[in-house]
């Protein structure tokens, strides 16, 4: 018998006893002793059996020892006990072996486990032949007939039975080895190795969302289909295609003729000796393939049909770990035909074309991002060797782990380096992991951008530094003349998982952004460019602050990405700033949203900006006007959100670049410039632009212009005519232009979408400049009928519209309208009509102080809003849609039974009025926003859902007198769940609730991913004026 050798294919194979895979039974059977040895004492004791104690004490393998048993004729409890506990029993069947009652009660136990729970059985023949314990033959034979004087015939036909099968179970037999001594130490060789494969891995013990991967894995390999088949995993470095594919490994190769696990291909390809061509790399690869997947280490591989010719009928179980090159996979695995019938080959890669590229791959597993929840819980086994936080370090491991954006490699690598710190040193680390990269994760990231060509580099590098999270239409114009072709490059890096298209948008992970921006501070060698001014990129406030007041910036600079929020004073920016870059095309200063703090000022003005500007962003722009040689020859967007100026510039510029002009805020801007070359001009956005009187008839001019924002324009009177020019206008927004009293007439804009005219409060004539639009928004106008020709509509699919006393003719639109505003009716009733609305979604009753019930509504309602009715008491109606949301504002009259149908029916949302949190929430505080609970069930492994409710009052505890909520801003209601120190992943993450007066109930539901029946709740708002009294939840 020869020993087990390293690999665990040919371990199999070399040891018959190893051939077959341990069963899974045989590791969920709970195992106390390693070996029991079943021997006749007066034969081996003193001989062959202590010398394989010794071997055995050794090798590290414990057996079970009887010393302390006293020997009777049968065996008791104990030794019964023993061997169901032993993971192998080895039976030392000597000449005398069946002269014991006790030894063959033994055999008898032990092949009965073997049956039951696999126990593993190896018999040792030591100087008897097999076949004589199988055939009860020779001497063997005749001391078993003696033993069985005076037995029950039961007892003997069980030993009979034990012998016969353990007489043909593969073991050792003494009489082939010439050496008793190299047979014991090839036989404790072999148990142990048989022991380590048999333990369960811990591999990948502790490993979060595994079990998500295996889910969708497992059918993906199929087992068993007879087919072979090949399955790429694809996703970015370190999001765990390795670990997957190892677990697939550890679980499945077992059952296959040959396995391998080829780790980290592409570096194999590049540490490879140098090949002059690519068939001799070809035939380097396939002999380190060849070597593994077969154990022979100086195998020669003569030609590339070497694989095929081996393997095409052995079922082979093969990982091909993170391949960049088509090269390696038409080395390895070029064709299915090469591999027996159901066969599984897994490749890794980052670069999902190569994956789409070849023939035999028609499965595809795109490893996602974990969520947040996992992502701290990941991060959490390597920081504390648990999935939560330690007490006190809760807020720290979710910053961390937010900060690393889920992916796995930054979560382990961090998670480890973060171990066994104190609290203060966590704090101290923090400031440098915000803006600067690991070396560990950094060398693994960069591994992908050393890989690419110059130009997808240059492309990688924008993106890090400029355009994370724009949209793939503005990447591709701004960078248009950096690349022969953008969108390819684009195509490219999102094929290699360094970004992704989502939602029309380039995003980029942030450590792969802070990788580009390591890059950036590093230029092309090795030392970092010390003086900021002469990078390509600059990214860093302190370096940008450096540039703009002592005027360091150099030629070498073509973008500033400035994020104004992080100056903690304010920054007087040098009016020579810009004069030393010539070069600069990207210059964006930004502020958080929300921001409205002014803290760059330009005190002597500004003297100069690029003539190369392709883009200019500058939030809150200080001057009143640009400097008069501004250059917009080049210019493709203008974004000068929340800016001081008055005007643009004087006269007319060209502005044939021009395609995206964004002055939202700009309050005190009373005219635009000449527009007559801004015939590309896509996106105009004039949002509470409260000072602009007039548009400028050149508008007419921009031909190209598809949205035209003008909401909140509360000073403009009326559009010029020459709007009518624009034919590729697709939505018009004039929502809060409170003084404009007529849109032009006799125009069509064919491409218009959708026009908003809500809150036009002085508009009274039907807007009659599209027959094409789908939306058309007239809530809280005073317009005073529909024409009957907008029946004749093709493309209008929802219309919005206040009902007064003066609208007459409407009926012949109810099968359009799709939202119903009543405002201060003097109505007892809802008018029967409303019932005939089919394709009603919304309807809101507004001060309508008379109305005392609600009918039944139409099934299609998905939002009732209703608003200071003060003589509302009864709801004469159900709601059937889980998704409506429901709003009874200031309504204090309804009656007990129409707010038990509020609370207890299931909507998105529910307000209503109330003064404490009803008894139907199980849990409930009446004091403060949070709670602990105690849930009655155990939650399953699924999501669990909820429903909340809170009590809101005023800050300052006085009558809120308050009337009209309209136009008040909405509140962001937002609710955290701890589950075992740790914050669970809730959808929705928050709800957006409208405004009401003090004591009002919230009620909203949501689920979460909780796993222990112990959480608590922290709800918050938004809101400057309301604070939470109670709060309550109920697992639904």
């Amino acid at each position: 018998m020869t020993s087990m050798i390293a690999s665990r294919q040919q371990s199999q194979r070399s040891c018959p006893i190893c051939a077959t895979p341990f069963p899974s039974s045989s590791s969920s059977h709970k195992w106390t002793h390693q070996v029991f040895p079943s021997f006749r004492g007066e034969d081996v004791r003193r001989g062959f059996l202590s010398h394989i104690h010794k071997e055995f004490q050794r090798k590290g393998i414990t057996p079970f020892i009887d010393n302390e048993i006293k020997r009777g004729e049968s065996i008791g409890l104990e030794i019964i006990h023993a061997i169901r506990e032993s993971k192998i029993a080895i039976v030392l069947l000597s000449r005398n072996y069946a002269s014991s009652s006790w030894c063959l009660d033994e055999l008898v136990e032990i092949m009965k486990c073997k049956e039951e729970f696999s126990q593993i059985v190896i018999p040792i023949f030591y100087r008897v032949d097999p076949s004589d314990v199988k055939k009860l033959t020779g001497n063997f034979g005749n001391v078993f007939k003696n033993n069985c004087v005076g037995k029950t015939n039961e007892v003997i036909r069980k030993w009979r039975q034990a012998l016969a099968k353990v007489g043909t179970t593969t073991g050792y037999d003494s009489r082939n080895w010439d050496n008793e001594a190299t047979m014991i130490e090839n036989i404790a060789t072999d148990i142990s190795n048989m022991l380590n494969y048999s333990t369960p891995s811990r591999d990948f013990d502790g490993l979060i969302r595994m079990r998500a991967h295996m889910k969708v894995m497992e059918p993906m390999l199929c087992l068993h289909y007879d087919e072979v088949r090949m399955i790429g995993i694809w996703g970015p470095s370190g999001i765990g295609k390795t670990t997957i594919a190892r677990i697939l490994f550890s679980k499945f190769s077992d059952s296959f003729e040959l396995s391998v696990f080829m780790e980290n291909v592409k570096e194999l390809m590049y540490t490879r000796p140098v090949c002059s061509d690519e068939y001799s790399a070809k035939l380097h690869l396939q002999k380190q393939f060849m070597s593994q997947i077969i154990n022979h280490k100086d195998i020669e591989i003569p030609h590339l049909g070497v694989v095929e010719d081996r393997l095409k009928d052995k079922k082979v179980f093969i990982v091909l770990d993170n391949i960049d090159q088509s090269i390696q996979l038409d080395a390895i695995a070029k064709e299915s035909r090469w591999f027996g019938h159901g066969s599984r080959i897994i490749i890794t890669t980052q670069d999902r074309k190569l994956l789409k590229a070849h023939d035999g791959i028609n499965h595809i597993y795109n490893v996602n991002f974990p969520s947040a929840y996992e992502a701290c819980q990941i991060f959490c086994m390597y920081a504390f060797g648990q999935k939560f936080p330690k007490d006190g370090f809760e807020e720290l491991a979710w910053e961390v782990a937010k900060l690393l954006g889920g992916l796995p490699l930054g979560l382990r690598v961090m998670g480890s380096h973060f171990r066994g710190m104190s609290k203060h040193e966590w704090i101290n680390a923090l400031p440098r992991l915000r803006t600067r990269l690991d070396a560990n994760i950094q060398s693994i990231l960069k591994f992908s951008y050393n890989a690419l060509c110059e130009e997808d580099k240059d492309l990688f590098l924008h993106i890090a530094c400029l355009f994370n999270n724009k949209r793939f239409e503005k990447v591709e114009e701004h960078l248009a003349e950096k690349s022969l072709n953008v969108r390819q490059g684009l195509h490219v890096l999102a094929e290699k998982s360094l970004i992704s298209i989502e939602d029309g948008r380039i995003k980029m992970h942030n450590l792969l952004e802070q990788l580009g921006k390591e890059i950036v501070r590093h230029g092309l060698g090795h030392q970092p460019i010390r003086e900021p001014g002469k990078r390509q990129f600059l990214v860093d406030t302190r370096d940008i602050c450096e540039l703009l007041t002592n005027d360091t910036g150099s030629k070498s600079v073509i973008g500033i990405h400035f994020y104004s929020s992080e100056l903690s004073s304010e920054l007087n920016i040098s009016e020579r700033a810009f004069e030393g870059m010539p070069n600069l095309k990207f210059l964006r200063f930004y502020y958080r949203y929300g921001d409205e703090s002014d803290k760059l000022y330009l005190p002597q003005g500004l003297n100069y900006l690029s003539q190369k500007l392709k883009i200019l962003e500058w939030d809150h722009f200080p001057l009143t006007c640009m400097p008069s040689n501004f250059c917009t020859e080049y210019l493709v967007e203008l974004n000068m959100r929340f800016s001081k100026l008055h005007k643009l510039w004087e006269g007319n510029r060209p502005l044939a670049n021009l395609k995206w002009m964004y002055l939202n805020h700009s309050k005190i801007l009373k005219e635009l410039p000449d527009l007559s070359t801004a015939t590309n001009l896509q996106e105009l956005f004039l949002v509470k632009c409260s000072s602009l009187v007039e548009l400028p008839s050149s508008i007419g001019k921009a031909t190209n212009l598809q949205k035209l924002y003008l909401n909140m324009c509360t000073s403009l009177v009326e559009l010029p005519s020459s709007i009518g020019n624009l034919h590729k206008l697709q939505k018009l927004t004039l929502n809060g232009c409170s003084k404009l009293e007529v849109l032009p007439a006799n125009i069509n804009l064919e491409s218009l979408d959708e026009l908003d005219l809500t809150d036009c409060l002085v508009l009274k004539r039907f807007p009659e400049i599209s027959t094409n639009i789908k939306v058309l928004k007239l809530l809280r106008t005073t317009i005073k009928e529909v024409p009957s020709s907008i029946k004749s509509w093709p493309r209008l699919r929802d219309l919005e519209l206040s009902y007064n006393q003066n609208l007459k003719g409407f009926m012949h639109a109810l099968d359009i309208i799709t939202t119903m505003y009543f405002n201060d009716i003097e109505m007892q009733e809802i008018p029967l009509w409303v019932k005939k609305i089919s394709r009603l979604q919304t309807l809101i009753l507004n001060g309508c102080k008379k109305l005392v019930s609600l009918p039944q509504l139409p099934d299609s309602l998905s939002y009732l809003k209703v608003v200071n009715c003060e003589s509302l008491e009864r709801l004469d109606c159900s709601f059937h849609n889980p998704k409506i949301s429901l709003g009874f504002v200031n309504c204090l009259k309804l009656n007990k039974e129409a707010k038990e149908l509020i609370i207890q029916v299931t909507t998105k949302f529910t307000v209503l009025p109330g003064r404490e949190v009803p008894v139907y929430f199980t849990h409930r505080t009446k004091n403060g926003s949070s709670l602990r609970v105690n849930l009655n069930r155990r939650p399953l492994s699924t999501a669990s859902r909820f429903k909340a409710c809170i009590l809101l009052v005023n800050k300052d505890d006085k009558e809120n007198e308050v009337k009209e909520v309209f136009g008040r801003k909405m509140m962001k209601a937002s609710y955290r769940i701890i589950d075992l120190g740790l914050d669970v992943q809730c959808r929705p993450t928050h709800h957006f609730l409208p405004p009401s007066l003090t004591e009002h109930l919230y009620i909203f539901d949501f689920e979460a991913d909780v796993t222990s029946n112990e959480l608590f709740c922290d709800f918050q708002v938004d809101s400057n004026e309301m604070v939470i009294k109670e709060c309550g939840i109920i697992q639904l």
